[in-house]
């Protein structure tokens, strides 16, 4: 991944680099100084082709000094008090000083971790070949917790993973831990990241045994000096699935005392546990519903059994939808009525859309409507709705999208991001969390580019005003290569892959087309299933007089959640921007789009770009060979193909189908469909997906 650490190729840089770092010197012997210094020792011996001196004291002339006021004397001598007061906890700086009257570079901090992250962000300094000429960077974290979920099952299968098997290998645990582990580790500690949910949110009870709390702490030994928290997710129908109870009524006193018992259980074990992750009454899970109790009720008590345990917490997933409702985008009131209602360690974690991980959506209006209530976000790297580890589609664009979004609802600068750092509603734990994919695949996460997603991720949960472009960029010097002539053609094709991937599966407002369960390939079509917003036809509405759901006060109005000018926007067919138009609005076949093209027109354009912007892809891929080692130049070439070949395919499908509603040719110019729409309905029917069974996806369960 980015932490390669091959030698720096530019002469010049290198000579460079190597006047300005002569030696690292750490004071400080505890396991997270221990780890800091290790990686500045690994990395700097590997970007430097040469082995780095090491001390404790009596810094030599360009040494790198790291530590804190409170474990170095050399950094305490520098008054650098006033400048790390503002740095809290976790932050750091990175600075030019004078010890002993010789030139030093400093990484200096509040706290150990502090440390360990300015130190990741010192290698990427070098990684990037970026100038280490008066020094002077002073950073810290926006957001306190910046977590990682795991979608992996305790038989080793990881639902939406795409990466071969689960990373925890609980067969051999507690006795063996793979250097895998640690490595995983830093790739997140790398990045700011101090949190992991191990499991599946769709959690097996006997994740609270003894028998895997033992081998969950193996795991915790390994993390803690990366100062990365454990949290679990739970089945909170746990006390029956034990056996100990007939009942998981929150209101029950035999229940709530269950609960703090086993979670004290929980902590002998991993004493620094972070908490629990919930998925209640969601897509047939067991929830505080099933007794007549509402969520607050349900995340309250189990809050109560964390909070005798330092700053343990609950992530209540607020992915919640009743069948019952005539709009699936109306999630949202589940959730408003209990605004101000739970308890001060829980965190409500919302999906940035109000559906489910879309390739585009518009932003949950919970964001906008909980002002009481501690918010976190939620985004998916793993790429279920992106052709998982098959298709190049960096998620960058689409979280800065969501985070940048303006919501109004404190007036102007009430965006998401601002929401989430607890700006706009003064709530006080934040948070960013995503589900990520690594699995045994040699590469972490199947496609090369998806730990692209990864890294933006991190590094915008620690900073959200961080550009994707800004990511994209260092990724890609951190882990190909720092020439010019690689970083700007690649940095437009990552910037320009996610749109494509919205362009030839749903463009325009149009969303969940996808076939049910496996969720990889199109079935517009889709119109049998247990429940109506299991299928496509509920989302897409096609008529013979137009296209879309209509969401304004003539529809469901679900534009109501949004603050008023934005849904005035929203509202308005010709004011919404573009591509959330169907999201909204059904509208006429021959309505005029800003192009000038009708909307028919306009979405066979859209599909047609999609395929073209795959081929662009592609064309700038095959050009990069000189940049690129050879087994990973073949991986991604060979899946470009693919994917163009699935991007046809999703286009024919999707034009055909539609065209059965307008009524219309496809315009002139266009490349012609080279199977009729029978043929796509039994490709969908007889697809390999490469995936994986799980059980829940007979039902269509997404997590």
């Amino acid at each position: 991944m980015w932490l390669r650490y091959q030698p720096i190729s530019n002469e010049q840089q290198l000579k460079t680099y190597r006047k300005q770092i002569t030696q690292v010197v750490a004071q400080g012997d505890s396991a997270t100084m221990q780890k800091a210094a290790a990686e500045l020792q690994r990395c700097l011996s590997g970007l430097l082709a040469k082995p780095i001196a090491s001390a404790t004291k009596n810094p030599a002339k360009n040494a790198l000094v790291i530590g804190t006021p409170n474990n170095s004397t050399l950094i305490a001598a520098l008054g650098l008090n006033t400048e790390l007061a503002a740095l809290g906890d976790e932050g750091y700086l990175i600075a030019e000083q004078k010890i002993n009257k010789r030139t030093a570079l400093v990484i200096a901090a509040n706290t150990d971790v502090g440390v360990l992250y300015g130190s990741f962000h010192f290698l990427h300094l070098l990684q990037t070949q970026q100038s280490l000429d008066n020094l002077n960077i002073g950073s810290a974290p926006k957001l306190q917790h910046r977590v990682v979920n795991h979608w992996d099952n305790l038989n080793r299968v990881e639902e939406r993973g795409y990466a071969g098997l689960s990373l925890w290998d609980w067969g051999t645990l507690p006795d063996h831990k793979s250097e895998r582990y640690e490595d995983y580790a830093r790739i997140n500690a790398s990045l700011g990241i101090n949190g992991t949910v191990l499991n599946n949110v769709n959690a097996d009870p006997r994740i609270l045994s003894d028998q895997f709390l033992e081998k969950i702490a193996a795991l915790a030994y390994v993390f803690r000096p990366y100062r990365i928290k454990m949290y679990l997710s739970i089945n909170y129908n746990s006390p029956p699935a034990f056996g100990d109870l007939e009942t998981a009524d929150p209101l029950d006193p035999r229940v709530q005392q269950w609960w703090k018992e086993r979670t004290a259980r929980v902590y002998k074990y991993i004493p620094d546990l972070g908490g629990y992750l919930v998925k209640a009454n969601s897509e047939g899970q067991p929830g505080p519903q099933d007794y007549n109790r509402n969520h607050a009720d349900g995340a309250n008590m189990l809050a109560a059994g964390q909070k005798p345990f330092w700053l343990g917490v609950v992530f209540w997933r607020a992915f919640v939808y009743s069948p019952d409702i005539g709009d699936r985008f109306r999630s949202y009131d589940e959730f408003r009525p209990l605004d101000g209602k739970f308890a001060d360690n829980v965190i409500l974690q919302v999906k940035n859309g109000p559906i489910d991980f879309q390739p585009r959506e518009p932003y949950s209006a919970l964001f906008s409507a909980m002002e009481k209530t501690n918010m976190m976000m939620e985004f998916q790297v793993t790429q279920e709705y992106f052709g998982f580890a098959t298709h190049l589609a960096y998620q960058g664009p689409l979280f800065e999208e969501s985070l940048r979004t303006e919501t109004y609802a404190k007036g102007e600068g009430s965006t998401i991001g601002n929401i989430l750092e607890g700006k706009v509603f003064k709530t006080k734990r934040t948070g960013m969390a995503a589900v990520i994919n690594p699995g045994t695949d040699r590469n972490w996460t199947g496609h090369p580019f998806v730990q692209s997603s990864w890294y933006a991720f991190g590094r915008m949960a620690w900073d959200h005003e961080i550009s994707a472009e800004t990511a994209a960029e260092e990724w890609l010097r951190m882990t190909f290569s720092n020439e010019q002539k690689f970083i700007d053609p690649m940095k437009e094709l990552m910037m320009t892959s996610r749109e494509a991937g919205v362009n030839y599966r749903s463009p325009l407002g149009l969303t969940h087309l996808y076939s049910q369960g496996d969720h990889y390939g199109p079935a517009p079509w889709t119109e049998n299933s247990e429940r109506p917003d299991w299928t496509a036809i509920y989302y897409h509405r096609a008529a013979k007089d137009g296209l879309g759901f209509n969401r304004t006060n003539t529809g469901s109005n679900a534009i109501a959640q949004y603050p008023a000018p934005l849904a005035k926007i929203y509202g308005d067919v010709n004011a919404v921007p573009e591509e959330l138009l169907l999201w909204f609005h059904h509208v006429s076949w021959d309505h005029k789009m800003k192009s000038g093209r009708t909307l028919w027109e306009e979405l066979v354009h859209k599909y047609y770009e999609g395929v073209e912007q795959v081929r662009a892809m592609q064309t700038a891929w095959d050009a990069q060979e000189a940049w690129v080692d050879a087994a990973r130049f073949a991986q991604v070439k060979a899946l470009l193909k693919v994917q163009e070949r699935d991007a046809i395919i999703w286009r024919d499908s999707c034009v055909l189908y539609f065209q059965t509603y307008s009524g219309k040719l496809i315009p002139a110019g266009y490349e012609k469909p080279k199977h009729d729409l029978e043929y796509y309905k039994t490709l969908a029917r007889t697809r390999y997906v490469p995936e994986p069974w799980h059980p829940a996806e007979s039902s269509g369960f997404s997590s």
